[in-house]
């Protein structure tokens, strides 16, 4: 599990040395915002899907905050923001609205755009409640879908060391056939 993810991450000098980042500081520098192990990645992931869902610009800083506040994978944490994207949120935005009505029982309506306070906060109710319970529920599922892949992981590997170990040692070079005993000087 752990080499998947050094291989789809960005290298960290990258990282650390990008120019948006710089107003972090020494805190950038922590390194339990670059290890690979469960906690990291699970808390990372967490992060990345609820700030994706959020609707709000600069999505990223706001991971790259939450990962530092809570001292989890941070590549990791601002590369998952990117689930939304140009391409994604307007079916992310209509299932938040929907997700939100179905919640506040609401008849949803169609999101035909009206330039009134009415419309947008007969709108708004619903949308922010839909974002805010699939942003929660999609980390919740993020954080322990990552603990349970690892934890499988690490029992593979570990059986696999263990029926290693308990196979008898197979010699590839042949012992050498001794003489008889007269032959020697």
């Amino acid at each position: 599990m752990k080499k998947f993810f050094q291989r789809y991450l960005p290298p960290i000098a990258q990282i650390k040395s990008h120019p948006s980042l710089q107003f972090l500081g020494k805190r950038l520098h922590d390194p339990n915002l670059w290890h690979l192990n469960r906690r990291s990645v699970a808390g990372g992931t967490a992060i990345g899907l609820f700030s994706a869902f959020i609707p709000i610009p600069m999505q990223m800083v706001l991971a790259a905050l939450l990962a530092i506040l809570f001292r989890v994978n941070l590549p990791l944490a601002a590369a998952l923001v990117w689930i939304t994207n140009p391409i994604t949120t307007p079916p992310i935005i209509y299932f938040d609205y929907l997700l939100g009505s179905i919640l506040l029982r609401i008849p949803p309506q169609q999101l035909e755009f009206q330039f009134s306070s009415q419309w947008f906060l007969a709108t708004l109710k619903p949308f922010l409640l839909g974002c805010m319970v699939l942003s929660t529920v999609s980390a919740l599922a993020g954080y322990w879908l990552i603990i349970w892949l690892w934890r499988l992981q690490v029992n593979r590997l570990w059986r696999a060391r263990c029926r290693k170990r308990l196979q008898p040692e197979r010699t590839l070079i042949k012992p050498k056939k001794f003489g008889k005993l007269e032959n020697l000087p």
